[in-house]
């Protein structure tokens, strides 16, 4: 990289930091603004060029206009707050030069956007990024283009969906968000659809006041109106909570509903002393993993008989719901069978979302949670091929 070499354009010079970057140069005092100057020298160049060209056309048409003076625009980049001075006529501005560049570059939205989905408030975003760009970015201009990600949310919520999916998890997970009175716990309600190649897809999700039936009911009612009309529908897999249990019959009447193994198996321990679990999952396994829905019932009598004196409880919390619990059995496949014994898969997606946010501990606002539930859930269906690209500066953050 030679110091001196000239530099004709904006592309040429961000590749030139980038090199310099590379080849190990410390940005310090002198540097960085060298290269910003470098970035408003060539726009301010090829701004004064577009008015040189608009000025000759006209003149060529027999049209009179004039030079106008400039004004101050800031190009906010990697390397800080670059000022230029944008040209302009009585009738034209060469701001069309700036846009095309943009007034951000996409480096430093993805930072901004990046900032939001780790639950980042708008004050802490500037904050946050002033160290990096050694520029102040303003709460207005972050605020902005949080918009863009607000907007991708809502319409990742709105979006149509198809009736193709022969499989629907449903599951409600907590988090908390912080409020005056300290943390406050809320379940998250998801959807996720398995497709007839066996990918999964995140189909929406909703922050609710509690897992009752009113809550599930308008979640699957939305499902519902927005296209999941269930005719492709073999199977649900649920946690067993009565509220979205009842939900069911009344939005998806007549689907077989299949009850999650790894809920009812944690259930079923629960009721049994901590000496006999291990002997007990083992029980319980071999009804989950049976190879027919006959052999299951043979292992759940097993289980019967050998546990129902000592702990009638857990031998009753089985029995209740054995039938939801073998409903997989309708599949003959053993890759479709373990798709849809639990609801885990769901669970999984939300590791990835703690994973994000465990420095934060809370979300900071229901805003902040949507931010990043999306970003991960979107994230996620796209590595799966069945994402619908909402917005792809979220997808890498």
């Amino acid at each position: 990289m030679v110091r001196g070499a000239t530099i004709g354009s904006v592309r040429q010079a961000m590749n030139w930091v980038k090199e310099m970057q590379k080849d190990g140069w410390e940005w310090g005092v002198d540097w960085r603004p060298d290269a910003r100057d470098a970035v408003r020298r060539v726009l301010e160049t090829t701004m004064a060029s577009a008015i040189d060209r608009r000025l000759a056309e006209l003149e060529r048409r027999g049209e009179a206009d004039r030079r106008n003076g400039s004004y101050p625009r800031h190009l906010l980049t990697a390397l800080g707050d670059v000022e230029v001075h944008v040209p302009r006529t009585r009738t034209y501005s060469a701001g069309d030069v700036l846009r095309s560049y943009a007034r951000r570059e996409v480096d430093v939205d993805r930072l901004i956007l990046g900032c939001f989905v780790l639950g980042l408030s708008t004050r802490k975003v500037a904050e946050a990024l002033a160290p990096i760009l050694r520029e102040r970015v303003s709460p207005a201009t972050v605020s902005r283009v949080a918009k863009v990600l607000d907007q991708a949310v809502a319409a990742f919520h709105r979006r149509p969906l198809s009736p193709i999916y022969p499989v629907l998890l449903l599951d409600g997970v907590v988090l908390a968000r912080k409020t005056g009175a300290g943390a406050k716990r809320r379940p998250v309600l998801v959807a996720l659809g398995i497709r007839a190649d066996g990918n999964k897809e995140v189909l929406d999700f909703r922050l609710a006041a509690s897992e009752s039936e009113r809550e599930w009911e308008l979640f699957l009612a939305d499902l519902f109106r927005r296209g999941l009309t269930g005719q492709a529908l073999k199977l649900i897999a649920v946690d067993g909570n009565p509220g979205l249990r009842a939900a069911l019959d009344t939005v998806y009447p007549g689907v077989p509903v299949q009850r999650c193994w790894a809920h009812k198996t944690r259930n079923v321990l629960d009721k049994v002393k901590k000496v006999d679990r291990e002997q007990v999952k083992r029980d319980l396994h071999r009804i989950s993993h049976a190879k027919n829905r006959v052999a299951a019932r043979s292992a759940a009598r097993r289980l019967a008989d050998r546990w129902e004196a000592v702990y009638p409880k857990a031998v009753a919390c089985l029995r209740d719901d054995l039938d939801e619990l073998l409903e997989f059995f309708a599949f003959h496949d053993d890759d479709w069978r373990r798709r849809t014994r639990t609801t885990n898969a769901i669970e999984r997606r939300f590791v990835e979302v703690r994973r994000r946010t465990r420095p934060m501990g809370v979300f900071s606002d229901r805003t902040s949670i949507e931010r990043i539930l999306f970003a991960v859930f979107n994230h996620l269906n796209r590595n799966a091929g069945v994402a619908t690209p909402f917005l792809a500066l979220t997808q890498e953050s």
